[in-house]
């Protein structure tokens, strides 16, 4: 049996799949996908085995399903033979926003344990956030599992009634930040700094706020506060960014967000 099968290697899917073999034997792992090219490249690139979901969910322990939400009941579904068949202990591991475990084994077609994943792309350089839950699962199941996974980044144990906030929060927060960074590096740009050069001061800037954040432990507004000089050039562009309603807008994206993830599990 090999240890870890996955079934889409797709952004998140291939991400999680580097992280994996950061951290385990790539001869542990195996990859497939619906455009088989896709799994072999990545196979070469990595070190595992490229093989058909079929193999996948026929053996291995942790069994990843890397599909979009609405592929995953026809994936379940042809799926279902081998599941059935099986006999050793296995975990399904979900990745599909919206869709909760109890909706996963009704479309595996048996009462299989689950593990939920919330993760998000950095995953794949070793500084993702990875929320999870379970259902049905054996004691030692999500713990072997994060070791296994233990060079993708932070993982927490979250109610699953939070998962889909949690999906936002993780899964797209890197594409809002991407917009940031480019934002700053567009007025960088602006007042004459090289294009490269004022992206590396932008993603290096917000890396490091995120990692201040974290260490510091006071509220976001009093480490805002502490950059603030009277009368200099921060709080003059705090309010340029109010002017714009930085705040309300970013709230309202997780909003919307969540709003939606919540759609796509119905």
């Amino acid at each position: 049996m090999y240890l870890l099968g996955f079934i889409g290697v797709g952004n998140m899917g291939g991400a999680l799949a580097r992280a994996a073999a950061a951290a385990t034997s790539p001869k542990q792992i195996l990859v497939s996908n619906r455009t088989a090219e896709k799994a072999v490249a990545l196979a070469s690139e990595l070190g595992c085995i490229a093989a058909t979901p079929e193999t996948v969910a026929g053996t291995s322990r942790y069994i990843f399903l890397g599909v979009k939400p609405k592929d995953m009941a026809a994936c379940l579904e042809a799926l279902h033979p081998v599941l059935a068949g099986r006999k050793g202990h296995f975990v399904l591991v979900s990745m599909a926003a919206g869709l909760d475990t109890a909706a996963i084994q009704t479309m595996a077609g048996g009462p299989y344990p689950v593990i939920r994943l919330c993760p998000n792309t950095p995953v794949g350089v070793g500084k993702g956030l990875i929320a999870w839950c379970e259902r049905g699962t054996d004691p030692g199941d999500a713990p072997a599992l994060i070791d296994a996974m233990a060079g993708a980044g932070l993982w927490d144990a979250c109610p699953e009634g939070l998962m889909d906030v949690a999906s936002v929060i993780g899964g797209c927060t890197p594409a809002f930040t991407s917009m940031f960074i480019e934002a700053l590096s567009d007025g960088a740009v602006a007042c004459g700094m090289p294009r490269a050069k004022a992206l590396a001061y932008a993603a290096a800037a917000v890396e490091g706020s995120a990692a201040l954040a974290r260490a510091d432990g006071r509220h976001p507004g009093a480490l805002k506060d502490a950059v603030c000089s009277p009368g200099g050039s921060t709080i003059r562009g705090v309010l340029a960014l109010e002017d714009g309603a930085f705040r309300a807008a970013a709230a309202r994206a997780v909003m919307a967000a969540v709003e939606r993830t919540k759609e796509l599990g119905k």
